[in-house]
């Protein structure tokens, strides 16, 4: 049955939002080449906006899809001589695969490829976020404070050392698994909040499956159970997040939209973590979101519970985010003025790309009356900003700014 190509579009976008890692894990764990499966996907996606107006969507296009990537794949390597035939193409072809079966999820163990020890440990938790999960150089680099075509160049060279190297496509024994997990984990997190403002939440929906499938994997990791817990926490408050298309800040949210339910589970599995007694990042930042979970109960922030939880975990995991977040909180704590102090011991150049860091040095100086610092600390934010919630949020503080100087 015919389509219009707009609806065409919108189904390939669909399932590229949901089903892109997938995709390109399953080809590349049988070929070993990431970028000839992204190449392959790529071409097969466009294939599919030439077909599916023509013929209709087909009820499985992600089996059409791996199938027609397969065939770009088995063309591109005959082209490029790149195959031993005889050998190569039943495993990359397996014919009797249609639109209508199913296949694995092989994303857990690209995961792990990419955090193999072969690849410089910096790019471990870049490359995962475009490989399995398909976010943007561009993106990705902002996340990292590098320039988006560094961050390319980088990911292209990681991709090809996994060809060369011959990185096996598995999940790892359990000595290489306790070596590789903190990239993984780390992937995961970035992922969760690379689309948290967005009304459709792909990414976030995927991220916490995997979240599942990795304490699944090892669930005595304490770590993993954290993240675990973090996540939970987080996507408790969903429905509380944005109203009318503009961000609610978490101290202003109401605590009734938020998920009774999921946020008694994050609490079990923090205190699973907890019983492990090896204490880390994302125990740390779990705990964080339970102490603003427990608002439900009290009605209040513990403001000094937050900062002293943000102290311990700039302690053990120094990031320029986790600094950002504690100046936040210290200024709730103890004053506009002492978050600013702890704002500005953070490195300078290294804040000038981060959106969050502007945010909170506007809010900070409106408190303190410094308004034209201010009115300049938002204009950085904005600019920096991508999420519209988090634009019309930033927009509206510049706006009750600019009414208090009339």
């Amino acid at each position: 049955q015919r389509v219009s190509l707009r609806h065409a579009q919108a189904r390939a976008e669909e399932v590229a939002r949901v089903s892109y890692g997938k995709l390109v894990a399953m080809m590349a764990a049988k070929t070993g080449d990431i970028m000839a499966a992204e190449d392959a996907l790529a071409e097969a996606f466009q294939r599919a906006l030439e077909v599916w107006p023509e013929r209709g969507i087909p009820d499985r296009p992600e089996a059409w899809l791996m199938t027609t990537a397969k065939n770009k794949a088995i063309d591109a390597a005959r082209k490029a001589s790149r195959i031993d035939l005889k050998e190569e193409v039943p495993e990359m072809a397996d014919p009797a695969m249609t639109e209508n079966d199913a296949f694995p999820d092989e994303r857990l163990s690209l995961m792990f490829v990419c955090a193999h020890p072969a690849i410089d440990d910096s790019l471990h938790t870049p490359l995962m976020l475009q490989a399995v999960l398909g976010l943007e150089a561009e993106d990705i680099g902002r996340a990292f404070l590098v320039p988006g075509k560094t961050m390319a160049q980088r990911l292209v060279r990681a991709k090809r050392k996994i060809k060369d190297a011959r990185i096996p496509f598995v999940v790892p024994d359990r000595s290489e698994i306790v070596s590789r997990m903190a990239a993984v984990l780390e992937a995961v997190y970035g992922a969760f909040g690379a689309d948290w403002l967005a009304d459709e939440q792909p990414l976030a929906d995927e991220a916490l499956y995997l979240a599942r499938v990795v304490v699944e994997v090892t669930p005595e990791d304490p770590e993993a159970l954290g993240l675990l817990a973090l996540l939970t926490f987080i996507h408790a408050r969903r429905d509380a997040r944005v109203k009318d298309g503009v961000l609610v800040p978490l101290p202003e949210q109401d605590c009734a939209l938020w998920d009774k339910d999921l946020n008694l589970q994050a609490d079990a599995i923090l205190q699973k973590a907890s019983s492990k007694n090896k204490l880390g990042r994302f125990q740390l930042e779990a705990a964080i979101q339970a102490v603003h979970a427990s608002r439900e109960v009290s009605g209040r922030t513990d403001w000094r519970a937050l900062t002293q939880l943000y102290a311990g975990l700039r302690a053990i995991a120094p990031t320029i985010g986790a600094a950002i977040a504690e100046a936040a909180v210290v200024a709730e704590d103890a004053g506009a003025a002492a978050g600013l102090a702890c704002l500005e011991r953070i490195d300078r150049q290294a804040l000038q790309l981060s959106q969050s860091a502007w945010a909170v040095r506007a809010h900070l100086m409106t408190r303190l009356g410094r308004v034209a610092e201010a009115r300049l600390a938002y204009d950085q934010a904005i600019a920096l900003a991508t999420d519209p919630p988090l634009i019309r949020w930033l927009e509206a503080q510049q706006t009750k700014l600019s009414q208090r100087l009339n």
